[in-house]
């Protein structure tokens, strides 16, 4: 079975920067896109960024374009989101998924997704 485990997120004042990993197993990674959402407390899973199979496109959220930075590394089966200058309202748990098929900025057309790790923001 295909496992996504997520790891780099923790406390961050505003304005610092976090660096998360997101290392697949059980899966030809390099055949898929990959995606980061995000989710707060009583809110919508919601897009972040997108990174195609052979990373030569990266989407973002647009709100977010500018500060984080999505990459990948198929050598590791490992995709990064890079935050910078984050805020407090980047608090929330950010997943990583594997795509499968339609609309990449949905949920619904990812496959498998990872267990999450927070990310908090202090101001």
């Amino acid at each position: 079975q295909v496992q996504l485990v997520e790891s780099g997120g923790g406390l961050v004042q505003t304005g610092g920067s976090l660096r998360l990993s997101c290392a697949a197993s059980g899966s030809t990674f390099s055949n898929y896109m990959m995606g980061w959402f995000r989710q707060a407390p009583g809110k919508e899973r919601e897009f972040v960024a997108a990174i195609s199979r052979t990373g030569a496109s990266k989407y973002y959220r647009e709100s977010l374009a500018g500060r984080f930075f999505i990459d990948r590394d198929d050598a590791k089966s490992t995709v990064y989101l890079q935050m910078n200058s984050l805020k407090p309202e980047d608090t929330a748990v950010y997943y990583c998924a594997e795509h499968r098929s339609g609309n990449f900025r949905v949920r619904a057309s990812y496959e498998y997704w990872g267990q999450g790790t927070q990310v908090t923001v202090s101001s």
